[in-house]
C-alpha cells in the first residue's frame, strides 16, 4: 500500500460517491490479501502485541512455533507462550532502551523442543502514536547443533593430537612390561607348589589382557586421527560383558563391592565391534566402581527389547550431581582427583559408531543406573494381524 493511502481515503469520505467509494475498498481489500500473504509465507515467526501485551495477529510460523492457532489465541496474553519474558517492561522501554535491546535467544519445549531467536520492535520506532510491538523470532536449533557438532570436533582433533603426542611415551613401557611378564611366567614354571603356580599364572593373565587392552585404547586414540567405522561382528553381549567383569574381579572384590549379574543365555546376538564394547563396558564398570569408593552393591544385567539389546550398570553410590550430569561427555570433565575426564567421551563415541543409546538415570544419593542399548540385527517390524473381512448382509 502506497504511503498516505488510507490517509487519503479517509480525508475524501465525504466527497465519494458509492461507486468511487466502493472501487477504493476493493483495492483497501486487495493490498491487506497482498500483505497477509507475505506475512504467512515468512519462516520467521510473526506476532503483534496490543499495549497490554496481548496478541492481536500471528503468522502461520508463529502458530506452529508456538503450538496455539490465531483463532483461540486472539487477545490472549503472550506471556501464556512466552513465559520468563518481563513483556510488561518490555513493551515499556524508552528509545535509548530499545537500542541496548539486543537479540536474545530462548528455549521452548511445546509444541516442540527448539531454540528461538527473537526480538521485539516497538510500534511507535514506525510511529509514535501507535501503542503494543511486533515480536519477531525465528528457529536457532539447527544453528546451534551444528555449533555443538563443530565444538565437539575441535575437542576431538584435540584429544587425538595429545594422544598422537604421548602414544610413544606410553608405548615403550607397554613393552617392556610385556616383556618382563614374559620373563615371569618362565621363571614361574621353576615352583613346585601347584597351587602357588597356577594363582601366579592367573595373576599374570591378567596383567597381559589389560596391557593389550592398553595398547588398544592407545591405538583408537591415534584412529581418531583417520576416524573409522567399527569391525563389527555377531556377538552375544553377555558373554562380552562376563569377560570385562573377569578382568576387573580383584579389583572388584578388593573393594569389596558385591557383584549381583543377570545375562540371560537366550539373549540374541548384536553386530559390535569386541574390543570396542568391552572397553565401553570397562569405563562404565570403572565408573561405578569408583563411585561407591569401598563397599556397595554393583548390578551389571543385559536386558532384551524389540529394536535393542541392552546393558544395565546400576549402582548405589552417591549419584550425580545435576550440574555434573549435564557435563560428563565433556573431555577432560571430571570430579575424581586422578581422573582424566576422558571416559564417558569414550564410551559416546563408541556407542554413537555402533548407532547405539544412552540414557543415564541418577539422583543424589540413591545411586546411577546407566543403559546402553545395542541395535538389534534381528529386529523386525511386528505387523499386526488384519482383520477378519466378513460378508456384507444380504
Amino acid at each position: 500500500m502506497k504511503p498516505g493511502f488510507f490517509d487519503k481515503l479517509v480525508n475524501h469520505l465525504d466527497h465519494l460517491d458509492s461507486g468511487s467509494l466502493q472501487t477504493y475498498f476493493l483495492r483497501l481489500a486487495k493490498e491487506k490479501g497482498l500483505m497477509e500473504t507475505i506475512f504467512q509465507a515468512l519462516e520467521e515467526g510473526l506476532i503483534v502485541l496490543d499495549p497490554a501485551a496481548n496478541i492481536s495477529y500471528a503468522n502461520r510460523a508463529a502458530e506452529q512455533f508456538l503450538g496455539f492457532k490465531l483463532e483461540t489465541a486472539e487477545g490472549v496474553p503472550i506471556q501464556r507462550y512466552l513465559k520468563e519474558i518481563h513483556w510488561d517492561r518490555v513493551l515499556n522501554l524508552d528509545e535509548y532502551e530499545w537500542s541496548q535491546l539486543v537479540r536474545r535467544e530462548i528455549e521452548i519445549t511445546y509444541p516442540q523442543h527448539r531454540f528461538m531467536e527473537f526480538y521485539v520492535v516497538p510500534l511507535a520506532a514506525v510511529d509514535e502514536k501507535e501503542e503494543g510491538a511486533v515480536v519477531i523470532f525465528r528457529d536457532v536449533t539447527r544453528e546451534r547443533e551444528s555449533t555443538a557438532e563443530s565444538i565437539e570436533s575441535e575437542r576431538v582433533h584435540a584429544l587425538s593430537l595429545l594422544a598422537a603426542g604421548v602414544a610413544h611415551e606410553i608405548g615403550n613401557p607397554l613393552n617392556s612390561i610385556n616383556i618382563h611378564l614374559q620373563l615371569l611366567d618362565r621363571e614361574i614354571g621353576s615352583i613346585d607348589d601347584s597351587k602357588v603356580k597356577t594363582d601366579l599364572k592367573e595373576l599374570i593373565d591378567v596383567s597381559r589382557q589389560e596391557v593389550a587392552r592398553l595398547d588398544t585404547i592407545i591405538r583408537q586414540f591415534l584412529k581418531a586421527l583417520r576416524p573409522s567405522m567399527p569391525d563389527r561382528k555377531m556377538h552375544n553381549l553377555g558373554e562380552l560383558v562376563a569377560d570385562t567383569l573377569e578382568v576387573m574381579r580383584h579389583e572388584i572384590n578388593d573393594r569389596r563391592i558385591l557383584l549381583e549379574t543377570d545375562f540371560p543365555s537366550d539373549m540374541p546376538a548384536v553386530a559390535v565391534d569386541e574390543t570396542q564394547v568391552k572397553q565401553v563396558v570397562f569405563n562404565v564398570v570403572k565408573n561405578a566402581l569408583q563411585a561407591m569408593a569401598d563397599s556397595g552393591i554393583l548390578k551389571v544385567a543385559t536386558q532384551q527389547a524389540d529394536r535393542f539389546i541392552s546393558v544395565v550398570v546400576e549402582d548405589n553410590g552417591p549419584g550425580i550431581d545435576p550440574e555434573n550430569l549435564g557435563a560428563i561427555y565433556e573431555p577432560y570433565h571430571t570430579t575424581k582427583a586422578d581422573g582424566t575426564g576422558l571416559g564417558m567421551m569414550i564410551v559416546q563415541r563408541i556407542m554413537r559408531d555402533h548407532g547405539g543409546e544412552i540414557e543415564i538415570n541418577s539422583e543424589p544419593g540413591r545411586g546411577t543406573r546407566l543403559t546402553l542399548r545395542f541395535p538389534r540385527e534381528d529386529a523386525r517390524l511386528n505387523l499386526l494381524e488384519a482383520p477378519k473381512q466378513t460378508a456384507p448382509p444380504q
